[in-house]
């Protein structure tokens, strides 16, 4: 695990905001930090695979704008080779492995709601090992994975280790 910092925290968070933010801007912001501090810190992240500094593409405008997430349930040996063979496909966006009703959820983008059901009749359904798909289009996102922020308990946690009072953050209320 990476031994972060506050300033690691608020870096990371400053960058979700804006992947092309200056590491001298960032530095302005801290205070007391210079820009070479700032740098080493978001090149040590990046090396240690805390961050990835990409793009984020909005499927929208490129003309996919129906959403559907999919799930499925697998062959109990069948599901790493299923999960990395939709992976595959340029209209899947998300896969994951699960445990409990389903063994994969997809996400995946299509220009209309016949392409997502071409997409779950005649690929995931002929994929062998698949079982039963349950499919749902999504109207609305309201947060995607790439809008979550490092929460505020966590900096709050690295400043108290920082300072040697080691005590435990309580989780964040629901």
């Amino acid at each position: 695990m990476y031994d972060f910092d506050k300033n690691d925290v608020l870096i990371v968070n400053m960058l979700l905001e804006d992947g092309r933010m200056p590491a001298s801007e960032i530095a302005r912001r801290l205070g007391g930090v210079s820009e070479r501090v700032v740098r080493y810190k978001i090149d040590q992240m990046i090396e240690r695979g805390v961050i990835q500094v990409t793009a984020v593409v909005n499927p929208d405008a490129f003309g996919l704008t129906i959403k559907a997430d999919v799930f499925l349930e697998v062959d109990s040996d069948q599901i790493l080779n299923v999960a990395k063979r939709l992976a595959k496909y340029d209209s899947v966006t998300y896969v994951a492995c699960g445990i409990g009703e389903n063994d994969i959820s997809i996400q995946l983008v299509a220009t209309d709601t016949q392409e997502v059901y071409h997409f779950v009749t005649d690929v995931i359904g002929k994929t062998p090992g698949v079982r039963k798909t349950t499919t749902s289009i999504v109207p609305a996102i309201i947060k995607d994975v790439y809008q979550w922020r490092v929460p505020e308990r966590v900096g709050r946690l690295a400043a108290q280790r920082q300072s040697g009072r080691g005590t435990k953050v309580k989780p964040e209320a629901q």
